[in-house]
């Protein structure tokens, strides 16, 4: 995956995220009403936005990454980075000094089980 279409799936997955957050936004206020004693009956449906469709070009897009035969892998459930799950990875380890005091405490307590 190059840059561009890396560029172009995170705007779309961007976009995504803000229609999904206006859909929550729309159907937490229409539950609201109807909560509070708004409405007569059924909750109404109310006219949510549609989500962008998925640009045709980027559709089938891999990983790039390279398994341990050396083909590439064919996966196709790509996080916004462009990786998949099994080759992409979420955690980058600890950034922070806190976090890597904490990290290297690892290991390191008592096996017997501790008081919080």
């Amino acid at each position: 995956m190059n840059g561009d279409e890396r560029r172009r799936l995170n705007a779309h997955n961007a976009e995504c995220d803000r229609v999904r957050a206006e859909r929550e936004a729309i159907e937490a206020a229409a539950f609201e009403r109807w909560r509070r004693g708004g409405c007569d009956g059924p909750i109404p449906a109310p006219a949510l936005p549609d989500y962008p469709p998925f640009p045709d070009d980027l559709r089938g897009l891999t990983c790039d990454a390279r398994t341990r035969a050396g083909t590439p892998c064919r996966r196709l459930d790509l996080y916004a980075n462009g990786r998949c799950k099994l080759h992409g990875g979420l955690s980058t380890g600890p950034r922070t000094t806190e976090g890597k005091a904490r990290a290297a405490l690892n290991g390191h307590a008592s096996k017997r089980k501790q008081s919080l």
